[in-house]
C-alpha cells in the first residue's frame, strides 16, 4: 500500500514538472510578483546617410513613375536613425517650406540649410525628438534654457533637450540660436545661396560632431533641389542642376557609354563601384569638389 502511494506522488509531481505554463515567482517576504524594469534605449550608431541611401532602381536614364520613386526609402541619421519615404520626406518639405523662406528673410539664414537641417536632424518630422517634444534641429538644453524640457541619449545618456508647443517654434529657436552665438558669426558674411560653404561651415562651428554632416546636410539639398528656395528668396532664377561644367569638346568626342546619369539612390562610392573608377578619378573627371551629387547629373564615368 505505501509503495503505491510513493508511486502515485512520483507521476503528480512528474506531471508538474513538464507542464509549459509560466510560474510566477515571489520574492521571500513578499506576496506580489516582481516588476519587470524597464531600460532606456540607448541611441543606435549613426552610420554615413551616403553610404546607407536606398532607393527603388532605375532600368534607364529616365526617371521611374511618381509612385514607385515616392515609395522609395533612405535612412536619415543625425540625432536620431529613422527610415522614410521619399513622399514623407516630401509632405515634410511642403509643410515647413514657407516657415523656412520666411526665416531666410528675418534671420539671414539660407531656407535650404535650415529645411535641410530639419530634415535630416528630425528624420522628416518622424524622429523621437520631433514627436515628443517638437525639437526638430536637436537643440540641447544649455544653461541659458528655462522652458519645457525631454531627457534622450545622445552622445551622453540621458541628455537635456528643449521642448516645444509646436514645430514652428523650433524653427524659430534654431534662426535665434545661430544668430546669438558669436562661433557662428562667421557663417552670416557668407553668400545667402552658398549652402555648401553653410553646411561646412556649421559642422568646423561646432554644430554636429558628426564628420560626415556637411555631405550628408549637402546631399539632401541636392537631392531634393532645396536651393530653389533659396533662390525664390533672393529673386534669382533657378535652373535645375543636369551637367556638370566639363569640357564641352570633351563631351562631344564622347559616347553615351561614357556617361552615368545619376537616379535616386547613387553615390560617388556606388558608381565609382560600378564603373571599376576610384571616387578621386571620379571627382577630377567631373570638377567635383566635394560629394554632393544632384539627380540628373550625368557624370563622366571612363
Amino acid at each position: 500500500m505505501i509503495k503505491k502511494i510513493v508511486f502515485g506522488c512520483s507521476v503528480i509531481l512528474a506531471t508538474a514538472c513538464g507542464t509549459s505554463h509560466p510560474v510566477a515567482t515571489y520574492s521571500k517576504n513578499s506576496k506580489t510578483p516582481a516588476k519587470t524594469v524597464a531600460k532606456t534605449v540607448k541611441k543606435q550608431t549613426t552610420p554615413s546617410l551616403e553610404n546607407k541611401t536606398q532607393g527603388t532602381k532605375s532600368t534607364g536614364s529616365t526617371a521611374s513613375d511618381t509612385t514607385k520613386s515616392n515609395n522609395s526609402t533612405e535612412i536619415l541619421a543625425a540625432t536620431t536613425r529613422v527610415k522614410v519615404t521619399t513622399a514623407m520626406v516630401l509632405e515634410y518639405i511642403e509643410k515647413y517650406k514657407e516657415i523656412a523662406k520666411q526665416d531666410m528673410v528675418q534671420y539671414g539664414i539660407p531656407a535650404s540649410i535650415t529645411l535641410g537641417q530639419g530634415i535630416l536632424e528630425s528624420g522628416a518630422g518622424t524622429g523621437p525628438l520631433s514627436i515628443q517634444a517638437n525639437n526638430h534641429f536637436g537643440i540641447k538644453c544649455h544653461k541659458e534654457w528655462t522652458g519645457p524640457s525631454i531627457n534622450y541619449d545622445d552622445d551622453t545618456a540621458q541628455e537635456c533637450f528643449r521642448k516645444y508647443t509646436e514645430p514652428k517654434e523650433s524653427y524659430r529657436d534654431h534662426s535665434l540660436f545661430l544668430t546669438s552665438r558669436d562661433r557662428y558669426s562667421s557663417l552670416f558674411q557668407l553668400e545667402k545661396d552658398d549652402y555648401k560653404s553653410w553646411a561646412k561651415g556649421l559642422k568646423d562651428a561646432g554644430y554636429a560632431t558628426d564628420i560626415a554632416y556637411p555631405t550628408k546636410l549637402v546631399g539632401l539639398i541636392e537631392r531634393y533641389q532645396l536651393q530653389k528656395l533659396d533662390a525664390e528668396v533672393l529673386g534669382k532664377n533657378y535652373t535645375a542642376p543636369t551637367l556638370n561644367s566639363i569640357d564641352k569638346t570633351t563631351v562631344a568626342n564622347m559616347s553615351s557609354s561614357d556617361f552615368h546619369q545619376v537616379i535616386k539612390g547613387d553615390t560617388l562610392y556606388s558608381i565609382s563601384k560600378r564603373y571599376n573608377i576610384s571616387i578621386e578619378d571620379l571627382k577630377k573627371k567631373n570638377n567635383i569638389s566635394d560629394t554632393g551629387i544632384a539627380i540628373g547629373q550625368n557624370l563622366i564615368v571612363k
